[in-house]
């Protein structure tokens, strides 16, 4: 490569809030974007550079391509240059399916079925000995050697162990030249019209040919070999006369003994997601919905009159309730009795159904009536409306009597029972999927010397590629996962490392990767792993452009380029560029924080909180070894503990499920535990966590914290506008009305794109205002509606003051430190960290009752030590009121501020889920063993 290209050039970027910049990143260096949230990292990572690399990209397609494409828009910037292929690694989680597991979006799953459809031995499912295949030659060869000199008869087995008359078979048998068959270890002649007993049992076999085995007779058994194979579908059956012992030859797999046969394995036998090789109990989920006997009768004491059975509630005059009489005469009991009185047979009926004729002689009239129960069963209707009924609200109802149970045929595996019984070093391809990456490492770094040479020679290619996937996993820190784990259970930071690994893994070179805080959700320990898996990344001769917050990250970065000085309209310049010990000498905020001038100080005096506390025993759900946790009130609490060690299991799987049912009757199960007390000490939880607040572009912060529908009502209240009678909806952009119709109050027109995400232009009636011209002329402080909305919080907070309703709401967001962004900004636009501090916002600005249990799912995602200081503000606050604030986090700067610090582990997956210590960070630091306290003690000191 030329010497002048050394330079990613990026002249005069004006995207979103970028202040017409100009920047040089250097190429094949690992580049740090940093600054405050919402100075315009991502504009300038993502939506400049991406953005541009994406529209080379299509423009190299042929016009006929891109007309399915349609023309991506060009970002706002005068010019790149130097610009090489682009890859991003976002946050954006991975696919929610539950058919996507770890195995399938590293490829290592495809690389193992690869493997055991081609160097796997089968084993009979019925004798547990090896099946054996032979070619035509082969058998021929076997017969000549063990049956020489004897008679034997040959034959074409075409049915076994199955039930039926089978008229047609022998007409269709006869029509092709055959005259004898053999059934059920009889040989007979077919005659016209020949039948046998439909309802029981048969094996079949056609009579194929009667011979000699000699060498005279060996042209002749070569033809009679062709046509049982033919005729068997690849299995034929030898009989000799004298002994009458059958012996089976197949061209496919067959056991020996028993005559059951697989087909030749093929990868496909060995997926979940195809057909050929899923369960057909569950489809290859590994789990059914089983009706739970308890939930339908939790309380036998009480009558079915009385809404014993819960899926049918107390007595009333319908047809269930008919029946229900019908089998109460028929059993002689009443619908009044205990259910636990109720004689079992009726109970079966009730529950499983059923239906029979009886008579019932009337005492008074002297006669008899005949009666018929024709009754479907109260399970079978509840599993009947979870299979096929069309609405999700009786889907619900079902599901509320159900429990997700593994399925009873593959025990939870997904696959058939065949594909279970190709085995490698006496391991299946399920039990391989079950163990976690440290253990898979392990056993595939010892196989070479318990394969044969036949099976080495087809495995070493497929192994090498196995074992780089493998390794490049433990690179980045994730050794506890295993390979059949969803991916929906994966967190945003586990997802982004999982795709760091397979790029890593495709070893190309001369790309630009950029990636979204790769550091979320990573312990301290593992941050080296990730950060030496993206220098050698660099290494192989990449361009990497990293959007981090991270001390660690940025120190270790060739170059460092920090955007700011403020967030939103106040950010968007580039205030300091160059190594880490360049950018320390700089007199700008993040200097400040790396070079110690600023830091967030640690409390003088820790909370003493309420004396409060709930107790949180014997939780065993995941990873977690039945460990009991006191969560005390009243205090700032921070729970950590290296990825995969358990913490989410405990607080978002368990606790908050718990609690949410306890207060709003959630209806999320949570994940097992023995018991929990205390829960009468709180009124309300609050789970704020990174999910988008909106997904559509009419979803703003405004709308999402309610302060807009105050607005609405004060700008109805205007004296121009109850001249003209309009009431608050005129000024909403969702109804007809006062919106404009051609965009319906959306600002944008969506044009849809086939193959990629839709595109949004303005509007060309209102020019994005959204409302249309008379709504627009009532003012108020010579302001219209649309002006309000492009304001910023910290504008529209001095311009609201005096109107107390709207200011506390406005307030409490810009106290999140979310002053930059616009009232009616898209909320598809906002970083995962901003939705967060947006909901945080909208809780705050609640009355709090001083009894709130708010849980926080790693609240400094995205946000720079700036934005940790204000966030910490006001958490402190909240807590200050006698609220209980829990938080998942790694980030020492929160972890140091806490009152109490739980810490799990000692290490991810397996080898986690115990209760290290607990405690003030102080006492914590001091543990010997925990990870936490070691890099804790350093940050106190």
């Amino acid at each position: 490569m030329a010497k002048h290209e050394e330079y990613i050039e990026v002249l005069g970027a004006r995207v979103h809030n970028l202040k017409n910049i100009d920047v040089r990143i250097p190429r094949e260096k690992l580049v740090v974007i940093t600054g405050l949230s919402g100075s315009g990292k991502s504009s300038l990572a993502f939506d400049t550079i991406y953005a541009e690399g994406q529209r080379r990209y299509i423009e190299t397609f042929s016009a006929y391509a891109r007309q399915f494409l349609g023309g991506l828009e060009r970002p706002d910037v005068d010019k790149i240059d130097g610009l090489s292929p682009v890859i991003s690694i976002e946050q954006k989680t991975t696919n929610k399916s539950p058919r996507s597991t770890v195995g399938t979006i590293t490829e290592i799953y495809d690389f193992l079925r690869l493997l055991y459809s081609r160097a796997a031995d089968a084993y009979s499912y019925n004798t547990n000995k090896k099946m054996v295949s032979y070619s035509d030659e082969q058998i021929k060869n076997l017969i000549l050697k063990d049956f020489d000199g004897k008679k034997i008869v040959v034959l074409a087995p075409i049915v076994k162990s199955r039930k039926g008359h089978y008229r047609e078979l022998f007409e269709q048998i006869a029509k092709q030249g055959f005259v004898k068959v053999r059934v059920d270890g009889e040989i007979l002649d077919i005659k016209k019209g020949m039948r046998i007993d439909r309802y029981k049992t048969h094996d079949i076999e056609i009579v194929i040919d009667r011979l000699l085995v000699n060498q005279t007779s060996e042209k002749r058994l070569e033809e009679t070999i062709t046509t049982a194979l033919y005729s068997g579908e690849n299995i034929l059956m030898v009989l000799e006369y004298e002994t009458n012992i059958p012996r089976y030859f197949s061209r496919d797999l067959m056991c020996a003994e028993t005559g059951i046969s697989y087909p030749n394995p093929e990868p496909n036998n060995f997926s979940f997601n195809s057909p050929k090789g899923a369960c057909n109990t569950c489809n290859g989920l590994g789990k059914i919905n089983k009706v739970n006997l308890q939930k339908i009768i939790p309380n036998n004491t009480i009558s079915i009159k009385n809404g014993g059975i819960v899926p049918l509630g107390e007595q009333k005059n319908s047809w269930i309730f008919k029946q229900l009489q019908l089998i109460a005469e028929r059993y002689k009991f009443e619908l009044t009795d205990p259910i636990s009185k109720i004689p079992k047979e009726a109970l079966e009926i009730i529950l499983n159904g059923g239906n029979e004729k009886f008579k019932i002689a009337s005492k008074t009239m002297g006669i008899t009536r005949n009666y018929e129960i024709d009754f479907e069963g109260i399970i079978k209707f509840i599993e009947n409306q979870y299979k096929s009924s069309d609405s999700t609200s009786i889907k619900r109802w079902a599901k509320d009597f159900m429990d997700e149970v593994p399925c009873e045929t593959c025990e939870g595996k997904r696959l058939k029972k065949e594909a279970l019984y190709f085995k490698i070093n006496k391991k299946n391809i399920s039990e391989l999927a079950q163990f976690d990456i440290s253990e898979l490492a392990n056993w595939f770094s010892n196989l070479e010397k318990k394969l044969s040479d036949k099976q080495l020679k087809i495995a070493s290619e497929i192994l090498k590629e196995i074992r780089t996937r493998i390794q490049f996993l433990l690179n980045v820190g994730l050794d506890y996962l295993t390979l059949d784990r969803s991916s929906k259970s994966l967190s945003g930071g586990e997802a982004q490392r999982i795709r760091l690994a397979t790029q890593i893994g495709s070893q190309l070179v001369g790309v630009l990767y950029i990636l979204d805080e790769p550091s979320i959700g990573l312990h301290q320990r593992d941050n080296k792993k990730l950060i030496n898996s993206l220098v050698n990344l660099r290494d192989l001769g990449n361009s990497i452009i990293v959007v981090e917050h991270d001390k660690d990250m940025i120190k270790h970065a060739d170059y460092v380029i920090d955007i700011g000085p403020g967030a939103g309209h106040h950010g968007g310049e580039i205030v300091s560029e160059g190594t880490f010990e360049e950018l320390k000498q700089h007199n700008t905020l993040t200097a400040d924080y790396l070079n110690g001038t600023k830091q967030i100080e640690i409390p003088k005096k820790r909370r003493k909180g309420t004396g409060k506390k709930i107790t949180l025993a014997g939780a065993t759900g995941n990873n977690l070894k039945n460990i009991t946790v006191n969560f005390p009130l009243g205090k700032l609490i921070c729970v950590t503990g290296v990825s995969g060690s358990g913490k989410s299991t405990l607080i978002n799987e368990t606790l908050y499920p718990i609690l949410n049912k306890h207060i709003y009757r959630g209806v999320k199960k949570p994940m097992p535990y023995k018991s929990i007390k205390g829960l009468e000490h709180i009124d309300k939880v609050i789970a704020i966590d990174q999910s988008p607040i909106g997904r559509t572009p009419r979803s703003n912060p405004a709308t999402y914290t309610g302060v807009f529908s105050e607005i609405r009502s004060l700008y109805a209240k205007t004296s121009e506008a109850l001249i003209r009678g309009y009431k608050p909806g005129r000024f909403s952009f969702n109804v007809k009305g006062g919106r404009c119709e051609t965009c319906q109050g959306g600002g944008v027109r969506i044009i849809e794109m086939n193959f990629l995400p839709d595109v949004h232009v303005e509007c060309e009636t209102c020019q994005g205002k959204r409302f249309n011209r008379e709504t627009l002329e009532i003012r108020y402080k010579g302001k219209s509606i649309s002006d309000v909305l492009n304001m910023t919080i910290d504008d529209a907070v001095n311009f609201f003051e005096h109107i107390p309703k709207i200011y506390r709401k406005l307030k409490t967001i810009h106290d999140v430190g979310l002053g930059y962004i616009t009232l009616g900004q898209q909320s598809t636009t906002l970083s995962g960290g901003e939705a967060q501090r947006i909901k945080l916002a909208s809780e705050l600005s609640k009355k709090d009752t001083g009894n709130t249990f708010y849980i926080l799912d790693e609240p400094t995602t995205g946000l720079h030590f700036e934005d940790i200081r204000v966030l910490m503000e006001v958490l402190n606050k909240l807590t200050n009121k006698g609220n209980t604030i829990l938080v998942i986090e790694h980030n020492l700067d929160v972890v140091k501020l806490a009152d109490h610090v739980i810490d799990i582990g000692m290490e991810g997956g397996k080898k986690g889920g115990e209760l290290i210590c607990y405690g003030t960070p102080e006492e914590v630091s001091k543990h010997k063993k925990s990870y936490t306290a070691k890099f804790l003690k350093d940050e106190l000191n």
